[in-house]
């Protein structure tokens, strides 16, 4: 196994100051030998941590910083002030620091000065109202990594589980329409590759959920898996991917199940995250497969309600930098052998 280059930071963007991204970045460093944590430098406004932490802080300029000083204090590369930072009120000064610091770290991580990017919990409404036209970071990330929305797939993983939503932020009305054999199969190849390149699987295994009730009792309560799921997956076990089902999904989640494959692909947003956040709230990661980086976010929002309380979990920050970490020294090895 190779080992994880320690010497080069990963990024993490601090999301909306007001929300609970300060408090689970400063708590993720506080935590960092117990949970053997890679070097990371913050970027956002510092006042959002120092407002609700009293620990150590070093503003940096440079990453080589960051790297040197992360044993002794919490770097932070800081972008241009968000205005009165009030916890758990969001504004419009706080998104335009939320997205400032998504588009640096980012740059950083696309120049190679950076391992991989770690975004926190933003408020899309806030981000909506200063001119943000992208569905979500996912897409954002995507654009600057000059890859179509399309092949962008978001992964949402825990310790025993992952999923891919194969349609996202949609009406559940609008699913069975959008569900194709070239959106399932491309969504299956980036999974397959994404699972090689972030996790070392080498031959991944895929289980795909029906849509319907017992995946459609044979056409008697609906045709998408005759029509649509089965044929995609025939073209995929054509290619050499090892893709099965689809499943009954109210079957798909239990600890029996879930060894059986290394990633469910589910028809929609609920069906896929349901399970994960029933079992795995505290330290979910959604990881974008598909980007020539490697981009992790904790699999929660910005919980305004409990800001500035000490109360927020750092469970899906810690979570979503080791596997940052993980994904990045995979890819090196992957590269090494290529």
């Amino acid at each position: 196994m190779q080992q994880p280059d320690r010497t080069t930071p990963i990024m993490v963007s601090m999301g909306d100051p007001a929300g609970i991204g300060p408090e689970i970045i400063a708590k993720a460093w506080a935590a960092r030998h117990d949970r053997g944590l890679p070097p990371f430098v913050a970027v956002g406004d510092c006042r959002a941590i120092r407002q609700v932490w009293d620990g150590p802080v070093r503003i940096v300029t440079d990453l080589t910083a960051g790297t040197r000083l992360f044993d002794e204090a919490l770097p932070v590369m800081t972008v241009e002030d968000g205005g009165d930072i009030v916890p758990g009120t969001p504004d419009p000064d706080g998104a335009r620091s939320a997205l400032h610091a998504l588009e640096l770290a980012a740059g950083l991580v696309r120049s190679g000065a950076a391992r991989a990017l770690v975004t926190g919990p933003v408020s899309k409404a806030q981000l909506y109202g200063i001119g943000f036209t992208h569905p979500g970071q996912t897409e954002f990330v995507a654009e600057r990594c000059g890859i179509s929305r399309d092949n962008a797939v978001m992964m949402l993983a825990g310790p025993g589980l992952r999923v891919v939503p194969i349609t996202t932020h949609v009406a559940l009305a609008e699913v069975p329409g959008l569900l194709t054999v070239d959106l399932l199969v491309a969504k299956a190849r980036v999974t397959a590759r994404g699972l090689w390149r972030n996790f070392g699987i080498e031959r991944p295994r895929l289980a795909f959920a029906g849509l319907n009730p017992h995946a459609g009792e044979g056409g008697a309560i609906g045709r998408e898996e005759i029509d649509v799921m089965i044929p995609a997956i025939e073209q995929l076990v054509a290619e050499g991917i090892d893709a099965r089902g689809p499943f009954a999904a109210d079957t798909m989640f239990h600890a029996r199940a879930r060894a059986d494959y290394d990633a469910a692909l589910c028809c929609y947003h609920d069906q896929a995250l349901i399970p994960l956040k029933t079992l795995f709230f505290d330290d979910g990661v959604n990881i974008t497969l598909g980007l020539p980086i490697v981009r992790t976010s904790p699999d929660h929002g910005t919980a305004f309600g409990i800001a500035g309380q000490d109360r927020a979990h750092p469970g899906a920050m810690i979570a979503a930098i080791l596997m940052a970490d993980e994904a990045a020294t995979n890819r090196a090895r992957c590269s090494a052998v290529a």
